[in-house]
This record gives structure tokens, sequence and C-alpha cells, in this order.
């Protein structure tokens, strides 16, 4: 996927603060006023960044609007959004979605939207039930209906904020106590279909088949079968070499890739206790149907989604978060395939099987879709140019001598070697080793490559969507300095104490609460209290209380603890002080998605039996410390950080604000969905939501299902996307993105799933890769512009040389007449190609600086460089052929510098070095891009190497028995060393004039931005209108 570059007019945040200030109110509004038009539409446009769903809370009265005011409002954002023919900014089209305009824009796009089902969420241990996000919740209502003395001058009634915290859409969800009975489960069976997860499955042996009918052996193929026809069995060896090589390489990079929904499936355990026809029994979980009746007990594996029927139990969610504590479910949670339960025995009610299920869904998502590689595909596309203009060369060739009178196999031979040696048929051995090598390099900085091709991903990543909890955070919630306190002499080291006497301090932590709570206080407090009974957490009343004893003293007393609007209804009803000021600070932290638990205290002997409020203790999971430089490294390399999280809006802006990420952060009510009975993407998915994504700096409250659709919105837009994520609900958009990032910890699915896995937590490591990754990217364009420049050097010259030059028209007095036409044997073709390849191994090792932007294929800037530095070649190498074949005259070359007439065989060989040496020189032109070849100094590996084919040419052309091998004379130059050192002098002399030229048309085309080679691949803050 490359990247796509802006081409249109920016939009400037300049130009957002004259919008803001064109429709900004001139005059301060209470509150509790509802507001008119003119100045909701000023909020809007100045604070844009708030999404549909948070707009009504901030604007307090948009919803309160006649629909005509509406419409004009609407008109009017989208009129300054179009203004002067521009782009929309992120502003803007946050003003459209905080109006629903963009909400609708979408609708129009993507049809209905299905209903958000159990079976796309999933409940993680930092969800702690009885807090929940009630907090936040609450603290959104407050904005929105004031205080509890606001309400009270407002006659408002406490009900409307327990209304908004309790909203819930009721599912319709039925339980069944009793059971099924056969007949109901085979029809059900019938309707549903079994309780599996399908899978496609290849067998090993055709995928190694399938690598011999790809384009580029298909075209090996073929000329093996003319060197057979030919009895070349030296080149058809050679061949036959290359093509096994070849497919080998590409077998082992399929066979090593996971398999993602093997994972999910091994995870699977195949039996269930259900109870069908009044009895429980043992039956094979693929039976199961929805509606049955099955036994969740300790030890045994959930078998299907399931909604829990009553009482609790303690489940291992491993498989599918990646985290080690076990999650507690009450009545109507759902708990999903694949979890195991380690604590207590409910009954539970089949809520979805198979392809429902939270694992069906992800299995449907991660299926193959056959696309190759990006790097694939700009191989393919220069390979195809280079055969296509081979195989156009050499049939004029090979027309040409036929008609010339050459024999059928002579003419054959010819140009079948010539078109085998001018395709670079190692190009993808070199290409893939150099990769491996940098893959160990990526692995010491903590990141194992489990596909290759995703390193050439990586280097041209402008977009990196990444997981909030665990990736950016510690995931691990901390408490904060500040804890309002409600009664006198309390502190926060009290509230603390009676915190933890609200839960089972002698236990291990039952959730994150408990954790945080257990965690932060003094345990040598409670060493005076007895619990004298304890009520656990119920759904019902959503808090946890303790019944103590001080040993010293003998005073009894409770202590409870839960969401702020649950304790404040145990206080007294006249207390509205303390609720005003409860409701206040909930507010005030909420904005900053701090979260509050309240704590109360009761005591049970001053006869008043009365709670009262003690104190609220606030905490949050905190960004890493490494975070927020790790995202301005990120963006200094042209990377932008898009945060994709479950968690709630509040608390996801809150973190965005502290790492500087951006305010727009939205929720997900106009992200697309799959369809329900396809589960295909929405038609026109980017040009639909292509705006939003774009504008987002993040979202929230988003599912499954809109990790996979953000990433395929921001690839359909052309951008290269990175994605990181760790539990099996994120394994579908690691799979889709161009660079998935499974973090430290991942499940067994999210790591077969990613193209990357992380060993080390945070996201500092794959800002390592980055730079790693454009090194290579580097290597490997460097050497595909040296591939190209050598093949055409190769090709042009031999094509030319062909019409140009008859050394029978040379042939010297006395002499036995040279041939009609000059050709090289098979022999020396197939050293040139084999030697200089195989020591091109080492460009993998050389030095290469990371770019500042993402790295992006140009790929007809590429051929102009590789034209240029084959051209001098080729043209180098045309001229020195004619000064060879007119060696023997008075009045030519040689003879005017005091040098002899150079024999037919010696020029053959000559010719043979002068190919040789600048093919090889040309690679260290080709390496320095833009620069002079003595700019940029190679490593020391290369330089080996270059002097190993240098030398072994060179050995090998003073040497060379004299011969004939496919009829054409050869003889090595030791008697005649003259012409060695000409040949290396001249191939020098050349070299600078090739490297000369190579910058001169490096400049031209910067000057004149040739092809958008001055783009960078960097994610720019404009959006495209759509």
């Amino acid at each position: 996927m490359n990247t796509f570059t802006a081409s249109a007019t920016l939009a400037t945040e300049e130009e957002d603060d004259k919008v803001a200030s064109m429709h900004a109110p001139t005059t301060a509004h209470n509150r509790t006023r509802t507001k008119g038009y003119s100045d909701i539409s000023g909020m809007i446009l100045r604070d844009a960044p708030y999404n549909a769903r948070m707009m009504p809370f901030a604007t307090s009265g948009l919803d309160r609007l006649s629909e005509k005011d509406q419409a004009a409002l609407q008109d009017e954002i989208l009129h300054a959004a179009n203004k002067s023919g521009r782009k929309k900014t992120k502003s803007e089209i946050a003003a459209m979605m905080a109006t629903g305009f963009l909400g609708e824009e979408a609708k129009k796009g993507s049809g209905r939207k299905r209903q958000v089902s159990n079976a796309d969420q999933i409940t993680k241990f930092g969800y702690a039930p009885q807090l929940g996000y009630d907090d936040l919740k609450m603290a959104e209502a407050i904005v929105v209906h004031g205080t509890a003395r606001t309400r009270e001058a407002s006659n408002l009634s406490d009900m409307v904020i327990k209304e908004e915290i309790e909203k819930k859409e009721e599912d319709g969800f039925v339980y069944n106590h009793v059971g099924l009975t056969s007949a109901e489960a085979a029809k059900l069976l019938e309707q549903y279909g079994k309780n599996e997860l399908p899978e496609k499955v290849t067998p090993k042996w055709l995928l190694f088949l399938q690598q011999f009918y790809a384009p580029m052996p298909i075209m090996i193929w073929v000329a093996i079968i003319i060197e057979i026809a030919i009895q070349n069995y030296i080149d058809m060896g050679i061949l036959l070499f290359i093509q096994f090589v070849n497919a080998s390489i590409s077998f082992y990079e399929l066979n090593k890739a996971g398999n993602a929904v093997q994972a999910l499936k091994s995870s699977l355990k195949p039996q269930a206790t259900c109870k069908r026809d009044g009895k429980w029994d043992v039956l094979d979980a693929t039976l199961l149907v929805p509606g049955d009746l099955v036994l969740l007990g300790s030890g045994s594996a959930i078998p299907a989604d399931c909604r829990v029927n009553n009482a609790e139990i303690d489940v291992d969610q491993a498989a599918l978060t990646g985290e080690s504590l076990p999650v507690t479910f009450y009545k109507g949670d759902s708990c999903k395939m694949g979890s195991t339960v380690v604590r207590g025995e409910v009954e539970a009610t089949v809520e979805f099987t198979g392809s429902n299920t939270f694992f069906g869904k992800t299995a449907s998502l991660l299926a193959d879709t056959g696309e190759v590689s990006h790097l694939q595909k700009v191989l393919m596309k220069i390979m195809m140019i280079l055969v296509g203009f081979s195989v156009t060369l050499c049939l004029i060739n090979f027309a040409y001598l036929m008609i010339e009178g050459e024999s059928l196999k002579e003419s054959l031979s010819f140009t079948i070697v010539l078109l085998v040696a001018s395709i670079p048929l190692a190009i993808e051995i070199v290409t893939n080793t150099t990769l491996a090598i940098g893959s160990k390099a990526l692995s010491h900085h903590g990141a194992i490559v489990a596909r290759l091709s995703a390193i050439e991903d990586l280097a041209g990543m402008s977009i990196l969507c990444s997981d909030k909890t665990g990736t950016l955070t510690l995931n691990k919630m901390v408490l904060q300095d500040e804890t309002p306190v409600y009664s006198n002499g309390e502190n926060q080291e009290s509230v603390l104490v009676y915190a933890a006497l609200a839960a089972k301090w002698k236990e291990p932590p039952r959730d994150a609460l408990d954790r945080l709570t257990l965690g932060s206080v003094n345990m040598d407090l409670l060493v005076d209290y007895e619990q004298v009974d304890f009520l656990p957490f119920d759904p019902t009343i959503k808090r946890t209380e303790g019944t103590l004893k001080n040993i010293r003293n003998g005073a009894e007393f409770k202590t409870t603890k839960g969401a702020p609007h649950i304790i404040m209804n145990l206080l007294n009803a006249s207390d509205i002080e303390t609720k005003e000021k409860v409701e206040a600070d909930v507010a005030h932290f909420g904005e900053m998605g701090i979260r509050c638990m309240a704590i109360a205290k009761k005591d049970l002997k001053d006869g008043k039996d009365e709670w009262k409020m003690m104190g609220l203790l606030t905490f949050l999971d905190p960004p890493r410390p490494d975070t927020k430089q790790t995202i301005l490294d990120a963006n200094n390399y042209g990377v932008n950080v898009k945060m994709i999280t479950g968690d709630h809006l509040l608390i996801a802006k809150q973190t965005a604000k502290v790492l500087s990420m951006g305010d727009k952060i939205f929720g997900s009510d106009n992200l697309p969905m799959l369809d329900p009975e396809t589960k295909q993407k929405p038609a026109n998915l980017g040009k639909t939501y292509g705006n939003l994504c774009l504008a987002a700096d993040g979202f929230a409250q988003v599912f499954p299902e809109h990790k996979y659709l953000i990433v395929e919105t921001l690839r359909e837009l052309g951008y290269s996307v990175g994605m990181t994520g760790d539990g099996v609900n994120d394994a579908p958009a690691l799979k889709r993105a161009d660079v998935g990032i499974a973090v430290a910890g991942a499940t067994d699915a999210a790591r077969a799933a990613a193209a990357i896995v992380l060993t080390e937590e945070g996201l500092s490591t794959i800002i390592h890769g980055i730079v790693i990754a454009r090194e290579i990217f580097s290597r490997i364009s460097n050497f595909i512009t040296y591939r190209i420049s050598a093949t055409l050097q190769l090709l042009c010259f031999f094509f030319i040389a062909i019409f140009a030059f008859h050394p029978a028209d040379f042939t010297p007095e006395d002499y036995e007449e040279w041939p009609q036409y000059f050709h090289m044997p098979v022999l020396m073709l197939m050293l040139i190609t084999v030697l200089n390849d195989g020591t091109l191994i080492t460009i993998a090792y050389d030095y290469a600086s990371a770019s500042e932007t993402p790295n992006k294929w140009n790929i007809p800037a590429l051929f102009v460089t590789s034209s240029i530095l084959g051209m001098v070649s080729c043209l180098s190498s045309l001229l020195v052929l004619y000064l060879l074949l007119d060696s023997h005259s008075p009045d030519g070359f040689f003879a005017k510098v005091g040098m002899s007439g150079v024999d037919y065989g010696q020029i053959t060989t000559a010719i043979y070095l002068k190919v040789s040496v600048s093919d090889f020189l040309t690679l260290f032109s080709a390496r320095t891009g833009s620069k002079f070849f003595w700019q940029v100094k190679p490593a020391p590996i290369l330089l080996l190497g270059g002097v190993i084919a240098l030398t072994v040419s060179s050995i090998l052309s003073i040497v060379w028995p004299p011969s004939a091998p496919d009829g054409i004379e050869t003889e090595g130059l030791k008697s005649n060393m003259g012409v060695f050192g000409f040949i290396w002098l001249y191939c020098i002399v050349f070299w600078f004039i090739q490297d000369i030229a190579k910058v001169a048309a490096y400049r031209v085309m910067y000057k004149t931005n040739f092809n958008g080679i001055n783009d960078t691949g960097e994610f720019f803050d404009v959006i495209f209108s759509c």
C-alpha cells in the first residue's frame, strides 16, 4: 500500500481560527440558560472537538433547537467548511459531526447500521463492575443538567441524573432456566448450524506448488524449456536452481506466518455440560444452539457465548485478552467462548454459537484475502517492465539474426542467454535476504518479524493506530493525589482505610478497584479491625459493604464503596450541601477523564443510622513514562499516531491531551459496521468515512469491527497503516493493517495475525523499528536501482552491438575472418550475473541512513536514475568495443597511444572484464542516491564483497585459457596486460562520468518535482473532500 500524498490546497488551523472568530458569541452565557441558534453555532465552531455524543452535553441546548434552526446550523457549518472551494479541516469535520451532519452523510453512503450485540464486546479486568463507567456518565449528566442546587432551582428531579447514568438499551434476551428439548435443539441446530469456527485450509504441498506458477516463475519455466530444447543443460541447471530457491523462500515465508484462525480454534474445548430433555448431560460442544442451558463450573471451558443466569463466576480470559488476572461475571453478563471458569459455578444461557460468537466474528474477519504484499507488487511491476523490454529487444535480435542467415539453434541460444542474463532473476533472493538480515537487527530491539515484507511496509507507514490500554498507558489503575473529603478530620489515608475495609483485604483482589485500593493502603492500619460481615458486589445494589468492629474500643460501623451516584443515594435526602460538593467534584474530575470511587461510613451505635460521605478516591490508568516522547518521535518521523480504544470518551480525550495527541477524539457513533448477514464492509468505505477517519486524532468506545474498518478506510485512501493490539478482538485489524503489531503479552491469535510481534512493552520499540526499516528500505531501493541499471546496460549493449558492429568488417590482414556479429559465451554471461548477484548479498549490511519521512516507491524516478546509470555504462561499453575492434587500424586510438592490436579472443575477454567491472562500480554509485559516491562511505563487508567480485573477474580475464565456448573465440589477457590496465582505467573514468550524470539527473528531478519526487509519505494535517 503506497502512501497517498497531499496534492490539494492545505487548509490551515489559522483558517479554523478565523471561522471560529466569525461565529464566536460576544457575551458569556449562564450554563442553565437555553441557548439559541447563534449561541450554539459559535460554540460548535469554536469548540469543534466534541463529537456527536458529547455535543448535547457541551452546548446545553443543541437538542432543544427547532428542526429549522438545526438545519440552518448545518448549512452554516457546511458553508464554512466548503468556503473558497478549499478542503475541509479537522475542526470543520468535527463541527459537522457535532451537528449530526456528518452522521447523515455517512448514513447515505453505508445504508443501515446494524445493532451492536454482546458478541461485539468483551469485558476486561480493568473494567470494574462495581463502578463501570457510571462516574463518567454522571459527570456528563451533571454538565447538561447542573449540580444538585441547580437542578433544584430548575425543578428537575434527581431522577434525570439516574436516568442518564442507567440508560441502557434493552436487548430482549430471554434467559432459559429449564433447558431445551431434543426436538427444539434439533430445529435450532438446523437454523444456526454447528457451534464451530469454519476454516478453509490449503494443504502445504499445494502451497509449495503454487510458488511455481506465479508470473515470475512461469517466465523462468519458459526459459528452462527452451534451454532443454537447444540442449544447453548447464544453463538449464542454473535456472532450475534459481527457480527452486525462489519458491523455497516464498514457501518459507508463507509457512512461517501464523495461522490466526488455527490459533483461535486451538483454545476451544470440545465438550459442554448442557441440560436437554430435563436432565444434565455432557455433549459435544459443536451441537450447542442458542437458548441452550449450560453449566459453567470451575475448571470448565465456556463452550459458546453465554449469559450468566444468576450468581457469579471468575473467568480466565487470557486466550482472548492476554490478561493473566481473572474477571468476575455477574447475572446478565456475557462470557465468551474460549474462556475458562476458574472459580464458582453458575447456570448460563447460550446466546451465540459458531460464526455469530465473538470468536466466530473474529475468525470471519481473519479470512485470507489472497492479497500480495506491497513489496511483491513493486517487485512484480519492475519485473514486468524489464521483462517486457527484454523480450521485445531479444525478439528483434532473434529476427535480425535469422534474417542475416544465422542458424536457428545459434540464434535461439544467444537470444535466450541474453534474455535470461538481462532479467534480474535473483532480485527476490537478494531482497528477501536483505529483509531477513534486517529482521535480525529488529529482533535485537524487541521486535520479532513474522512477515518479512512487513519491514518495507513499516518503512512507509504514515499512520499508526494504537490501542490505549497497555500500549499507550500502563494498564494499571494509579491513585491520584487529589482526594476530596466531606467529613471533618478525614484525609486520603483514612479514606483509603475505609475503602479497604469495604473489601476482603485478606484475600487476593477481585477486580481492578480492589487491586487499586489494597495495593495503595497501609495494611498496618487495618490490624485493629475485624470484619464482622461482608456484602459482596451484586449488580442489583452496585456496591460492596463491610461491617467492622474496632478491636481496641469495640466500636462497630459499616463502610461501603461504589459509584458516586450509588453511594450518594445512601445519604440523607436533606444533605444537599454534600451532594452539591460531590457532584461538582465528579464533574470536575470526569472532565479530565479521572475516575472517581465514593466511600461512605455509617456508625452503628450513634442511633442516627445515617451514612456519611467520607470522600472520593480518584484514579486513572496513566500513560507510560516514555509514551509522550515516543509519540513525538513518531511525529518527527512523519508518522501520525491515532488512539483507537474501547475505553470511555472522556478518558480517551484526557489521555490524548496528556500525550499531546490532539483533541479530535470522537466516539464510535458515526463509525460504520459490517453487514450483519454478509459480514462485508460498506460500499465506498473510504469515500464515505475517509474525512472522519483522517480528521480524528482517535476514537473511543469502539468495537472490534470498528478497528478493522478504520484500518480499511485509511488503506482505501492510500495510506500505509499500522495497528497495534493484544487481544483476540484486535486480530482482524492486525491482519488487515499493512503493519499489524502485536504488543508484548498478546494472545496467540493476535500474534498469529500480526506481521511484527513486540517482546518489550510500550511503543518505543516501534520507533526503533521504523528507523531500522527505513534503513533497510534504503538498501533495497539502492539494490533495485543497481539491478535495473545493470539489466539495461547488458541488454542495450548487446542489442545495439548486434546492429552497430560487425567484427568481420574489422578483420586485420592475414587473420582468419572474425565473426559477423559480436557475441559473448553463455558461460561469461552467467559468470557476470551469478558472481555479481552473489556478492550483492553484502548490500544487506551496507551503511544506510533512515529517511525523516515515510518511504514510498517512485518507480518512474527509479527508472530514470537507473537508465542514466545504465546508459552511461552501455555507451562506454559500446565505445570500448569499437576501440578494441579498431585496434589494428593504423589510424585507430590504440595506434595513436602506442598500443598494439588486440586479437579477437582477447577482445571478447576484455569486454567481459569491462562489463563485470562497470557493473559492480555502478553499484557503488547507485547506493548513494542523489549524493556522489564518495560522499557516503560503504560498509566494510560491502567493500570486501566488491573487492572479491572484481578480483575474481579480473583474474578470470587474465588466465582465461584460449578456447571457443559456444563457438566464440576467447583468450585471457595475460599476454596483453596493457589492455587489462586500459580497461580498468577506462572503467574508473566513466564511473566518475556516470556518477556526475546521476547527481545531475537527481537535481533536475528535484527541481521539476518529477512525478512528485519531492513529496514525502508523511500524514498531512489535511482532510480531503469526499
